[in-house]
């Protein structure tokens, strides 16, 4: 439920975790988060989606101030984020990744760009100051996917697959989201732009992570992605 006790200057907000396998770092993002958003003169609230982990995951998160929500098996990051979306209750929706990688204390930084007028604000690993958290084959794979998408749409775009963003619930509400894996952030990017949505990005600092292994499988998981971009780029 929403925290009512803060200041409804403004709207509200529901930030969304995915997590699968996350038990060393789901903590912390939790309470990180917490503290940033107590920060805010915002209502908010917290969901965790646990995508069927078979480690504590699900236990440390049900232990937070957050919202669980349980996916009885392992369906995908794209599943778990349109479950979380369904269930959010803010008019501000804010996703970040479970494993470490993101920094909530810059969840303002892309509040602000949706107070100030933007339907959807995506965190941009590279137009930050740190190279280090990511390898070199995944750097040229979004870089090849980030190109595809500005030459079919005609946005400029320089992180199509960053997993922390701030967009309109209402702008959620109409992209008929299908996606269930990792492609799910290239398919809000694109239905965003060629819905003609304001779409801007914003650097965000990234640490690689500390604990566990990427989920991600960057064959499968990059023949889905660019499947994406050609669907529903040549779609519009």
């Amino acid at each position: 439920m929403l925290n009512n006790q803060m200041e409804q200057r403004a709207q509200s907000v529901s930030v969304i975790i995915p997590a699968y396998n996350e038990e060393k770092t789901i903590g912390h993002v939790v309470a990180n988060t917490l503290n940033v958003m107590d920060s805010q003169a915002l209502p908010y609230e917290i969901i965790v989606v646990d995508d069927g982990s078979t480690d504590k995951t699900g236990r440390i998160a049900s232990q937070c101030k957050a919202t669980l929500l349980t996916n009885q098996t392992n369906r995908g990051k794209g599943y778990s984020l349109r479950r979380g979306f369904s269930q959010a209750q803010g008019e501000i929706v804010v996703t970040i990744d479970s494993d470490g990688e993101h920094q909530p204390k810059e969840i303002p930084d892309l509040l602000d760009s949706i107070l100030q007028g933007a339907d959807i604000v995506c965190g941009s690993r590279y137009l930050g100051k740190s190279r280090h958290f990511t390898t070199r084959l995944n750097s040229v794979g979004n870089s090849l996917f980030n190109l595809a998408i500005t030459s079919l749409t005609g946005m400029p775009i320089t992180d199509s697959q960053s997993g922390f963003r701030a967009v309109k619930r209402s702008v959620l509400n109409g992209l008929n989201l299908q996606s269930d894996g990792y492609e799910i952030e290239t398919e809000i990017a694109i239905k965003s732009i060629t819905n003609g949505f304001v779409f801007k990005e914003k650097p965000i600092t990234c640490h690689r992570r500390e604990c566990g292994t990427s989920k991600i499988r960057i064959l499968r998981d990059g023949i889905k992605i660019l499947r994406t971009i050609l669907i529903f780029s040549l779609r519009a």
